[in-house]
């Protein structure tokens, strides 16, 4: 249920349309889906991809971003249990694959999802400090996003064209999350982030999808090396420090 949210905050925060009203509709005949035809994954699967009124073909990306919704949270559910900070992370999860996808159709991380997913995770972390008594969580947590923040703007400041200021953001906002785990955490997120970018795009040099001078959104890569980070930082700096 939260991925059709988020398929509609995808496919309308980019054109400035209200996430809240009308109803959602096929885009290419304009019929307005019936509660029917708007069942998270299978309803797709019924209509075999198709409108029912048109037959227009309705992208894949729509059951997966739904699917996908699912199993992040399920996984954020295994890995942070019955912890007072989870609605945090699943705030987080949301808000990543929202500006993952949008990232990927318009190189563009707007401040429409990247401001409410900073104040739902903020608040969320805020509520399970006091739930835990945890005045350290509060304290690495924004120490971390201060860190995030600031190496993407370094980054930023030399080279805007490569690095844009979205990203900076972003950046913020996730090393709130992982600082909240643990500081060191967010070098692991955003060494990762890095080194899944440079995989890619050199495989994607490698095998002509793109040239030296073509644009890759930065915004998934910052959201998988974070979401990745979740489950393997603290164990990848256990090892590193020998504890």
């Amino acid at each position: 249920m939260v991925g059709s949210f988020l398929n509609v905050v995808i496919y309308r925060v980019p054109a400035k349309r209200s996430v809240v009203t009308p109803r959602s509709a096929c885009p290419s005949c304009g019929t307005e889906l019936a509660n029917r035809d708007n069942v998270p994954v299978l309803s797709w699967l019924v209509l075999r991809g198709k409108c029912r009124t048109c037959s227009t073909s309705i992208s894949a990306r729509y059951p997966l971003v739904e699917l996908g919704t699912g199993v992040a949270f399920a996984l954020l559910a295994v890995r942070f249990g019955p912890d007072a900070a989870l609605p945090a992370y699943l705030f987080l999860a949301a808000g990543l694959i929202a500006l993952s996808a949008i990232d990927l159709d318009t190189y563009l991380l707007p401040k429409a999802v990247v401001y409410p997913t900073l104040g739902l995770t903020a608040v969320s972390l805020l509520v399970a400090a006091v739930v835990a008594s945890d005045g350290r969580g509060v304290a690495e947590a924004a120490a971390g996003g201060v860190i995030a923040f600031a190496v993407l703007f370094v980054i930023h400041f030399v080279s805007p064209r490569g690095m844009g200021f979205g990203d900076v953001r972003l950046a913020g906002v996730l090393g709130v999350a992982l600082g909240w785990i643990e500081l060191p955490v967010v070098a692991v997120g955003l060494f990762l982030a890095f080194l899944l970018a440079s995989v890619v795009g050199v495989a994607l040099i490698a095998t002509g999808v793109r040239g030296r001078k073509d644009k890759v959104p930065f915004g998934p890569f910052l959201a998988l090396g974070a979401y990745l980070a979740f489950f393997v930082g603290t164990p990848i700096i256990d090892l590193y420090l020998g504890r």
